[in-house]
């Protein structure tokens, strides 16, 4: 466990026919912020931010999404953005439905996106890390930065294949590994930081359900796929909103992470040598934008 943090808690919850797993810190009559990873990622990517938030007064809670554990990777279960969503419900109200401060990261940014647009009188903020606030139409301004996207956006179709997990789990992760290398290009990650996701795609079941996430986008003939695409094309969620990307992000440009948030109204903010995982590339960074942002929302 990295310097900085107070005990940790490991946490289950039995919903839907799973077993669910978190990391819980801190005092459970503070505020909650709960912290969403995405993919391909685990919640420890958020340990560098996690002391931070604890120092300032939140109890933290870092769920697993559903399919990244061994207790909630079932074949016949549901691997969606809406059934993450619910479970994320499910989780405040196991620890008495506190006010709650959304912080969601790439898979993690589109389930904190659909709580917010849900139900917003159940959370305080929203904060989307690499992912900008879809929704109020499409901007015109964004069509030339299309083509150069879709090049970046090449391992979407790849992750919808049937076959995709055989892929991740091949060479002890070596596709995730360049993944990482391509997304956040200046961060010299460590063997230790790598080694839960590690643990996660080179693991044949708990690869195939983090890659039903890019499947279920398709799967329109699925009244959650169809809710997901009109939850995301809805108007902004009514929360005081911030959007942080890495300015050198591989995986979604920049500048239309900025050119979506200024769209929806929200704040935004870029750190000039981050990648996609600017959470953990540079948590202190994340923090002097997160926290005053968090405060504001709570008065």
């Amino acid at each position: 466990m990295p310097d900085g943090f107070t005990a940790e808690t490991l946490l289950t919850l039995h919903r839907d026919g799973l077993t669910l797993s978190a990391r819980h810190f801190g005092d459970r009559g503070a505020p909650l912020a709960v912290v969403l990873h995405g993919f391909p990622d685990t919640p420890h990517s958020f340990d560098g931010l996690i002391p931070t938030l604890l120092d300032a007064g939140y109890q933290v809670l870092a769920p697993w999404l559903r399919g990244y554990t061994h207790g909630s990777a079932v074949r016949s279960a549901r691997y969606d953005v809406l059934a993450a969503a619910a479970d994320i419900t499910a989780w405040r109200e196991e620890l008495g439905a506190p006010p709650a401060h959304l912080i969601g990261h790439d898979w993690g940014a589109f389930v904190a996106l659909v709580l917010a647009k849900q139900a917003p009188a159940q959370w305080v903020s929203l904060t989307m890390l690499a992912i900008p606030p879809f929704g109020d139409g499409f901007l015109p301004a964004l069509l030339p930065l299309l083509p150069r996207q879709m090049m970046m956006s090449f391992y979407i179709p790849i992750m919808q294949a049937g076959a995709s997990h055989r892929l991740l789990t091949r060479a002890d992760a070596a596709f995730v590994r360049a993944l990482w290398r391509r997304w956040s290009p200046g961060w010299e990650f460590s063997q230790a930081d790598f080694a839960p996701t590690a643990a996660v795609f080179t693991d044949p079941l708990l690869a195939w359900a983090a890659t039903r996430y890019y499947r279920s986008m398709l799967a329109l003939h699925r009244s959650a796929t169809r809710e997901f695409h009109r939850l995301l094309t809805a108007p902004a969620a009514p929360l005081p909103t911030l959007v942080l990307a890495g300015a050198r992000d591989g995986a979604l440009s920049a500048k239309l992470q900025r050119l979506v948030a200024e769209g929806a109204g929200a704040a935004h903010a870029e750190l000039p040598e981050c990648g996609h995982f600017l959470h953990a590339e540079d948590p202190a960074g994340v923090a002097a934008r997160l926290l005053p942002h968090l405060a504001a929302a709570a008065h």
